[in-house]
C-alpha cells in the first residue's frame, strides 16, 4: 500500500478501523468487543445475549459517568455498529432462525490487536525474530532449488552440523538457552499465536467475499443457462481452489493430526513450566491455544462448506427455473438491489395495504348441534383365526444409543480423537444403516468434526428378504469424534 496523502485521506474517510479510532465511543466499542469476542475466542453471539451484556455494561458506565452518558438502548448501539456506515460488527441470520447473530469484522479485530500493542513492553526480543526470518529464507531457497547436486550438498552440510552437535552432547557439552533467549522466543510464540487467531476471521471474510463475487456474476448474467454453468463450473470450485482455500486446507490437515496435537500439548506444558517463562505470567489460555485454533478452524471450515453448499443450491435455482417471467423479475430486483447497495433510499421503500377487512358477526356463527348418538349392537364376539404372521409384531429393531455412546467414550479414553470408520471396524454394525444413522446423531450431540475432503467407506453385513446374507456399504465424509 502506498503511504501518500490521497491514500491516507481515503482510508481516513472510508476504512472502518480508522472510523473506529475517530469515534467518540471508541473506548466503549473496543473494550466491550474485546471482552465479548477476542478474549474468549468467540465467533458469533446471538443478538439477545450480546444486547443483554451491553446493557449491563452501559448500566455500569452510567453509574460512573451519569445518566446522560450513552442514553440510547443497547440494541440501538449494536445495530449502529453493524450498519454500513460503521462496519464494526457483522449482523446475519443463521439458517432456520429469525434471531440476528453478531460477529466481529476482520478490520475491527485488527484494530483491537493494534491498540493492544501500544502499551509499553518490559521486554522486547529481537533474536528470535531474526532467526525466524533467516529460517524462512533458508526454507524458500532450498524448497525452490531444482538442481539435485545443490540439494544434496545442503543436506550433507546440515548432516555434518547435526553430527557435530551430537558429538558435543556425548562429550557433555550441552548448550542450554539462558532466561533471556527463552523469554524472547516465548514472547514471539504468544504474538504469532494471537495473530493466527486474528487471521482466521479474515480468512473467513475473504471466503465470503469470493462467494459474493460469484453470486453477483450469476445475478447479472444475461446469457443462456448452459453458458452460465460452463462459466461457473469451469473454475472448479472457485472458493476452495483459491490461494486462501489451499493455504487453509493445508493448515487444517496439519492441525487435525492427533500426533501433532499431542506433541504440541506436551511442548506447551513443558515450556510454560520453565521458571523463566513462568516469570512472564503467561495467560492460562496459552496452554490450550492449539485447541482455540482447532475451534476457530472448525468454524471457518463449516462456513466454507456452507458457502459451497449455498452456491451449488444457487446455481441449481438459476439453472432449473422454467418460469421466464419470474426469472426476469427476480433478476431485475437483484440488479436494482446491487445498484442501491451503497446508497439505500431513506424511509419506507414500499407498503402493502390489506385487500379487505376480515369481519365476523356474532349472529353469523352457527348454533350448537348435538352429536349423533351411535347405535351399539349387543353381539357376542367370536374367536377367529388370523392369517397374519404375529412374529412380525415383535421383530422390531431397537438401537441402543447408550451402548454406542459407551463405545465412543471408551475409544476416546485411549486417544484424543477417533473416526467413525475406526469405531465401526472395532465394533461392527449389528443393525446396519439404522445404527449408522444413530452414530451420526450422536455426533451432533458430542464434539465432532466433519472432514469434507476425505471420504470413508463403511461396510456391514445384512440379510435380504429371502434370508440370504448380503454385504452393504455407504460412502460418506470422514466424521471425527474429538475428546
Amino acid at each position: 500500500m502506498a503511504i501518500d496523502f490521497a491514500t491516507l485521506e481515503s482510508l481516513r474517510t472510508h476504512h472502518p478501523g480508522w472510523r473506529l479510532l475517530r469515534s467518540e465511543h471508541a473506548p466503549l466499542v473496543v473494550s466491550f468487543l474485546h471482552r465479548m469476542f477476542v478474549a474468549p475466542n468467540v465467533r458469533m453471539i446471538s443478538g439477545a445475549d450480546l444486547g443483554e451484556a451491553l446493557e449491563d455494561e452501559l448500566f455500569g458506565l452510567r453509574q460512573q459517568l451519569g445518566d446522560a452518558a450513552f442514553p440510547k438502548p443497547a440494541m440501538d448501539y449494536l445495530n449502529e455498529w453493524a450498519s454500513a456506515d460503521k462496519g464494526w460488527l457483522r449482523r446475519f441470520y443463521r439458517q432456520g432462525s429469525d434471531e440476528p447473530q453478531f460477529d466481529l469484522t476482520p478490520t475491527t479485530e485488527k484494530t483491537i490487536a493494534w491498540l493492544s500493542t501500544l502499551s509499553e513492553r518490559a521486554f522486547v526480543g529481537t533474536e528470535s525474530r531474526l532467526l525466524t526470518l533467516f529460517e524462512l529464507l533458508r526454507q524458500m531457497s532450498e524448497g525452490s532449488e531444482t538442481d539435485p547436486a545443490n540439494r544434496i550438498r545442503e543436506l550433507k552440510k546440515r548432516r555434518d552440523e547435526i553430527d557435530a552437535e551430537m558429538a558435543r552432547v556425548r562429550a557433555g557439552d550441552l548448550e542450554v538457552m539462558d532466561d533471556t533467549a527463552l523469554k524472547d522466543r516465548f514472547q514471539q510464540f504468544v504474538q504469532v499465536a494471537s495473530e493466527l487467531l486474528t487471521d482466521f476471521r479474515e480468512v473467513e471474510y475473504n471466503f465470503r467475499q469470493l462467494d459474493r463475487k460469484v453470486r453477483e456474476r450469476i445475478a447479472l448474467w444475461e446469457g443462456g443457462k448452459g453458458a452460465l454453468l460452463e462459466e461457473i463450473m469451469g473454475e472448479h470450485d472457485a472458493i476452495s481452489d483459491s490461494d486462501q482455500g489451499k493455504s487453509f486446507r493445508a493448515f487444517w490437515e496439519f492441525l487435525m493430526s492427533s500426533s501433532k496435537q499431542e506433541e504440541m500439548t506436551q511442548l506447551l506444558e513443558r515450556v510454560v513450566s520453565l521458571p523463566a517463562v513462568a516469570d512472564l505470567k503467561p495467560d492460562s489460555r496459552t496452554q490450550r491455544v492449539h485447541y482455540d485454533w482447532l475451534e476457530a478452524g472448525e468454524h471457518t471450515q463449516r462456513t466454507l462448506a456452507q458457502l459451497s453448499q449455498q452456491l451449488r443450491r444457487f446455481l441449481d435455482d438459476q439453472a432449473w427455473l422454467e418460469n421466464r417471467r419470474i426469472m426476469d423479475i427476480l433478476r431485475s430486483i437483484e440488479a436494482h438491489a446491487l445498484a442501491l447497495r451503497h446508497s439505500p433510499p431513506i424511509g419506507d421503500m414500499f407498503s402493502i395495504a390489506a385487500t379487505s377487512a376480515s369481519i365476523e358477526l356474532p349472529l353469523e356463527r352457527p348454533l350448537y348441534t348435538s352429536a349423533f348418538r351411535p347405535l351399539i349392537a349387543d353381539v357376542n364376539l367370536l374367536e377367529g383365526e388370523s392369517e397374519v404372521d404375529e412374529a412380525a409384531l415383535y421383530a422390531q429393531v431397537v438401537i441402543d444409543k447408550a451402548r454406542l455412546m459407551r463405545h465412543i467414550r471408551h475409544a476416546l479414553q485411549a486417544q484424543s480423537q477417533v473416526t467413525l470408520r475406526e469405531l465401526v471396524d472395532s465394533q461392527p454394525l449389528e443393525h446396519g444403516l439404522a445404527e449408522l444413522v444413530a452414530y451420526l446423531q450422536l455426533g451432533s450431540e458430542l464434539k465432532a468434526a466433519v472432514d469434507e475432503s476425505t471420504a470413508d467407506l463403511i461396510a456391514w453385513a445384512g440379510s435380504a428378504s429371502d434370508g440370504t446374507l448380503v454385504h452393504k456399504h455407504a460412502r460418506l465424509p470422514r466424521v471425527i469424534f474429538v475428546r
